[in-house]
């Protein structure tokens, strides 16, 4: 789950961050029970999601982990892109970086009636730990890791995808270098005709 960037890839506005943030936990028809800007951010979350899995770059990374994870290759990736974005000295320093997670989470606590039942009952969690923020340490993506574990049927460690994320660390820091920008271009494009 890459929060990180579906956040950052907002751009601050509050509707659409929130339908980006909680895109994942909503099926179907439900997109269509909210509001216009929170629906635009629930397509802005899959349009990402789409761009990113066709990108060439995902597709390198995805090498990486493809072996031992399968398709679950890509969702670690996100978690890597998140590690990246976190240290991305052009987008955030450690106290923005901070600034912007609190600001997130403000947001999002302010709309909880909006917010479906499952990113509702984790969202406390995701503020205590500061998910958002411990991205930029190599921990808080191995806990990460360990919680993609946790919800997918089919994964049953997250050791061997932790150290091959260290062990590839600069391979996966170009990727991250070759894929960013073009998404961002992508997400500002996208967003703009959405709204």
């Amino acid at each position: 789950m890459n929060y990180l960037a579906h956040a950052y890839l907002s751009f601050d506005h509050e509707e659409i961050m929130i339908g980006n943030m909680v895109s994942d936990f909503i099926k179907g028809a439900r997109q269509y029970d909210y509001p216009p800007f929170i629906q635009h951010g629930i397509r802005l979350h899959r349009d990402i999601d789409r761009f990113t899995d066709l990108h060439p770059a995902t597709a390198e990374g995805k090498k990486i982990f493809r072996a031992d994870y399968g398709l679950y290759s890509g969702a670690i990736l996100d978690v890597v892109y998140d590690h990246f974005l976190a240290n991305d000295a052009g987008i955030f320093s450690e106290q923005s970086l901070q600034e912007f997670a609190l600001g997130i989470y403000g947001q999002l606590e302010n709309r909880t009636e909006q917010l479906p039942e499952k990113f509702r009952f984790m969202l406390p969690y995701m503020r205590q730990q500061n998910w958002l923020f411990s991205y930029r340490q190599p921990e808080g993506i191995s806990r990460s890791m360990q919680g993609l574990v946790r919800r997918a049927a089919y994964l049953h460690e997250h050791e061997t995808a932790f150290r091959l994320f260290m062990e590839h660390y600069e391979a996966l820091q170009a990727c991250y270098d070759r894929f960013f920008p073009d998404v961002k271009e992508f997400a500002k494009q996208r967003m703009t005709q959405l709204i």
